[in-house]
């Protein structure tokens, strides 16, 4: 009689084939392919009045699979439920023992979780299988009904008050009222004007003076700060410079040392993915999967590179953190190697799983060794990953600061005022031989190489010049997703595997934002939407409430809380919000008027939102069902045929593009904004650049911020 093979169901195909390859032959490796079960379609799919409920049925496009599972286990003498290690990867198993029917009573049941595919973490997991752990389960289950109910019910009253084909999500509708309020912040911003004085020094000397460098205007000697406002004020101070004697009144020198980032969790891959490589959240978490459940490495086959990419632990394996240490001596030298081994402590309220950092399996895995083996952007997450890694063990970077304060004494008013210069240089470079973290936009650089001469307190010194300059305050910046992911994050919005899926169903799912050039910005349906659920439904949109619904979830999948009660204590006080506000909502009319008519009734055109976007329709629908593309015009004449005009036009993924009228005929398309005077050196196509700069397509011609008004005058 032959032996029974024991059954291990996995997600992936890819998984699939890295594990069958560890654990041979008496194991038959299947995948779901997901969830094989999940609410049904069209329908809410929980009894409310029942305990919540939930109604589950089999997805159709799993069908297939479901039947193969069951098949399998019928002749399988146990089976092991290898799903991800995370409350989704529970949930999954969960799903597939009571979709598939499996009895623990006749058939041996067992949950392993290994937090990386290779043989050892494999084999130490299948030695101690356990029963699936019902408390992640229901903290999934919770989520899930959570997102249902608030979809479920508030989608429909968004389709009678504003229009059809719009919904809400609880926690994406935080995440738009972040965005939402950041663009009015930037709508209300008033500019303010100030100034600053650079004074170029030189140390005096018997013949002459040394070689020159730059300080600024800080204050006044008895420390009180100086602000200038306009150019009157400016002028005044650069007069009373002018006739200042200048000396050094300290310099004060000090070591400083910057250490190094810890290894990755999935927030900050996502963030360092997007600064570096521009990846998306998604896109991101895309190749990471990949890496994870294993990629064909010549003779070996297909093996797992990297540990378990859904985390927020920054921890890392003990016999990892030794491996790293052996292979920066061996690389670097005993220099970049600290005396002890770096352990980073993860000082977020909001931690949820106990993994470890997202780190290679092997660093002895050299990313140029796997180049060839990986596709380009493989190969780019994974030098990131493994960087970071090794980084986060190597040696502080060394920088010598020198700090020099400046008096000047002016003859004329008596005022001794106090200018500064600060030079950082490295000494050591330490960890950043090899990495150094990303910056997003508007955040400074670690410090300023400046060249200074030799300096002690009292010398003299030399006025060369004095450079005013004007500055106006800024906006705050708009979200990327880099971003906003860090500010949800911080503000205990969301969890290691929801970023990713928020980010896409604001943006690509529901177009309530749109994305121009990295810069996140509601769209006006976004702005509606967001304004109605503020106005009449605070707790959905409330980041305090989201984040605490958080740690709600958090409780359950600890055993803490019951996951029905948490659901009660949210329904009960959103129901009675739902009905009066299906009651005081009054209906938003989205349509615009134009100056166009129907070219088969007659009847005006007008402007709508539909799922894609803005169109124009007969204002005599449902009679006249004529429809017709929404054009912005730009005013200016398509560079390549020289008769269309190029219209903004937006992507399938929301990004905005300019394309020719007469495409298909003129296939002429640009991604930035073309502006309507030509370059002024070659007469080409000029496009707004980097917010408020212009740039011309042909030429090197560039011009400053906020300049874009003076481009006319130049041409």
């Amino acid at each position: 009689m032959a032996t029974k093979t024991k059954l291990v169901i996995v997600e992936s195909p890819a998984k699939a084939r890295t594990i069958s390859k560890i654990l041979g032959k008496s194991f038959v490796i299947k995948a779901s392919l997901g969830h094989v079960r999940d609410l049904p379609k069209g329908k809410l799919g929980i009894d409310v009045l029942n305990n919540f409920t939930p109604t589950y049925t089999a997805i159709r496009e799993r069908k297939k699979v479901l039947d193969e599972l069951k098949k399998s286990a019928a002749s399988a003498s146990a089976v092991y439920l290898a799903t991800d290690p995370d409350r989704e990867g529970e949930a999954i198993s969960w799903h597939i023992i009571e979709a598939a029917k499996l009895d623990k009573d006749t058939l041996p049941l067992h949950r392993v979780v290994f937090h990386e595919i290779t043989k050892e973490a494999v084999e130490e997991a299948f030695k101690h299988p356990h029963a699936i752990d019902m408390d992640l389960v229901n903290a999934q289950q919770a989520r899930r009904l959570l997102d249902r109910l608030v979809g479920y019910k508030l989608s429909p009253l968004l389709w009678r008050k504003v229009q059809r084909g719009l919904s809400a999500g609880r926690v994406q509708s935080a995440a738009l009222r972040l965005i939402v309020d950041r663009e009015r912040e930037i709508q209300n911003f008033v500019p303010t004007e100030y100034w600053t004085i650079e004074a170029e020094l030189a140390k005096s000397i018997p013949k002459g003076h040394g070689a020159s460098f730059r300080a600024l205007l800080i204050g006044l000697e008895d420390g009180k700060k100086l602000h200038i406002p306009n150019q009157m004020e400016a002028e005044r101070l650069k007069d009373e410079l002018e006739s200042s004697a200048y000396a050094v009144k300290s310099v004060q020198i000090k070591d400083a040392s910057r250490q190094p980032s810890p290894p990755f969790i999935t927030s900050t891959l996502q963030q360092e993915a997007y600064r570096k490589l521009r990846f998306t959240a998604s896109r991101t978490m895309r190749i990471a999967q990949q890496l994870y459940e294993g990629v064909t490495i010549g003779n070996e086959g297909s093996v797992g590179l990297i540990t378990y990419m859904r985390t927020d632990s920054t921890n890392v394996a003990a016999s990892a953190i030794v491996e790293t240490r052996d292979f920066i001596h061996s690389k670097y030298g005993d220099n970049f190697l600290p005396p002890h081994p770096r352990s980073f402590e993860k000082k977020r309220k909001f931690a949820q799983e106990a993994h470890e950092a997202i780190r290679p399996t092997k660093i002895h895995r050299e990313p140029s060794q796997l180049q060839k083996y990986l596709t380009s952007e493989q190969a780019k997450l994974y030098d990131l990953i493994w960087k970071r890694m090794v980084a986060s063990q190597m040696a502080a970077a060394l920088f010598k600061v020198t700090t020099v304060d400046m008096t000047a004494e002016c003859r004329h008013s008596q005022k001794v005022y106090l200018l500064r210069t600060t030079s950082s240089v490295n000494k050591f470079p330490g960890f950043m031989v090899l990495y150094t973290e990303g910056k997003d936009e508007g955040e400074g650089e670690n410090g300023k190489v400046v060249t200074l001469p030799e300096l002690k307190a009292n010398d003299k010194l030399t006025l060369l010049d004095l450079f005013p300059e004007q500055y106006f305050t800024q906006p705050p910046l708009r979200y990327t997703e880099a971003t906003l992911i860090k500010t949800l994050e911080q503000k205990g919005i969301g969890r290691p595997s929801t970023y990713a899926p928020i980010l896409s169903t604001i943006q690509e799912k529901r177009g309530y934002v749109l994305k121009d050039k990295g810069k996140i910005y509601p769209d006006e349906i976004g702005f509606i939407v967001s304004d109605l659920l503020t106005q009449h439904f605070p707790k959905i949109v409330d980041l305090s409430f989201t984040a605490r619904m958080e740690k709600d979830l958090d409780e359950i999948a600890q055993g803490n809380r019951n996951w029905v009660s948490v659901l009660h204590t949210f329904y009960d006080h959103f129901e009675k919000t739902l009905l009066r506000a299906a009651d005081t909502i009054e209906r938003i009319d989205m349509t615009k008027a134009t100056d166009e008519v129907c070219p088969e009734c007659g009847k005006p055109m007008v402007i709508k939102i539909g799922r894609f976007g803005k169109f124009i329709a007969c204002s005599g629908y449902p009679e006249c069902k004529k429809t017709m593309p929404f054009k912005v015009t730009t005013g200016v004449t398509c560079p390549e045929c020289k008769e269309g005009e190029l219209l903004e036009r937006m992507s399938k993924k929301k990004r905005r593009f300019y394309s020719c009228s007469r495409y298909p005929k003129c296939k002429f398309a640009i991604s930035s904004k073309p502006i309507k005077q030509p370059c002024p050196q070659c007469g080409k196509l000029l496009v707004q650049y980097r917010g408020d700069w212009a740039k011309c397509t042909s030429c090197t011609f560039k011009d400053k911020p906020g300049e874009l008004e003076k481009v006319e005058a130049k041409v």
